[in-house]
């Protein structure tokens, strides 16, 4: 069973005052431990898909499944415990770091108290082992927030990480070591992470299978050095030689 499936979901914007297909008929299975880069021109769709998968927005038609339920009839707070999800930007509370990281588990009734412990071992986990859980979040470097909002996401221990375009922020040697903490991530938890990015290079680095969106439409889903070897349809080659925009 996948972990996340798209059966064949349409996602329709009011666009200019007129109705668009942001996603078209999109069918796709994502399998647990899998790390699926999504890539694609501005506005193809890629973000949306993320948004749908944690219920930001909902769908026009179709289902998305997590373990094969139906999301639409998961709790929203229930659903984005399990399946976090981490912006271009980051966006933290103007609290300390301890309070960022502990807000989502004391919204489910643990103790803040009692969470000391998994702080430091989440804080060492994204290489901020010597940052004091007493700093004030908004005083970190952005690549330092960056850490932070993925620390926080993942105190409430989700089983899928959402991550849209988390390093066209930040500079390239941070952006590498956010890429290396992704497969770690990955590697320790077992857990499944779409990653949406306009970097081929990222993507190649990071991804283990590659899904093409055009026009919110699925062109291509391979596996990620079988799509960068030599894409199987013209559009593909075309996205890959820089010619799609």
């Amino acid at each position: 069973m996948a972990k996340i499936e798209f059966l064949n979901v349409t996602k329709t914007r009011s666009i200019d005052g007129q109705m668009h297909n942001v996603l078209g008929d999109v069918s796709v299975a994502v399998q647990e431990g899998t790390i699926l880069a999504i890539g694609g021109p501005s506005g193809a769709g890629k973000s949306t898909m993320l948004r749908l998968i944690n219920r930001l927005e909902s769908v026009t038609s179709g289902r998305i499944l997590l373990d094969g339920v139906d999301i639409a009839t998961v709790d929203p707070i229930e659903l984005r415990r399990k399946v976090g999800m981490v912006f271009q930007l980051p966006s933290l509370f103007p609290l300390t770091v301890q309070e960022n990281l502990v807000y989502g588990p004391k919204l489910r009734g643990v103790e803040p108290s009692s969470l000391e412990t998994k702080v430091r071992e989440i804080l060492g986990m994204v290489d901020l082992a010597d940052l004091s859980p007493e700093r004030m979040a908004g005083e970190l470097s952005v690549g330092q927030q960056q850490r932070v909002a993925i620390a926080r996401t993942l105190m409430n221990e989700p089983e899928v990480l959402l991550m849209d375009e988390p390093t066209s922020a930040l500079d390239p040697t941070t952006a590498k070591s956010i890429l290396e903490l992704v497969c770690d991530i990955r590697s320790k938890y077992g857990m499944t992470v779409l990653f949406v990015s306009h970097s081929l290079e990222h993507s190649r680095l990071v991804g283990d299978r590659f899904l093409l969106i055009v026009d919110g439409k699925v062109i291509e889903e391979s596996d990620i050095e079988a799509f960068f070897g030599g894409p199987s349809t013209e559009l593909g080659r075309k996205f890959l030689a820089g010619e799609l925009r």
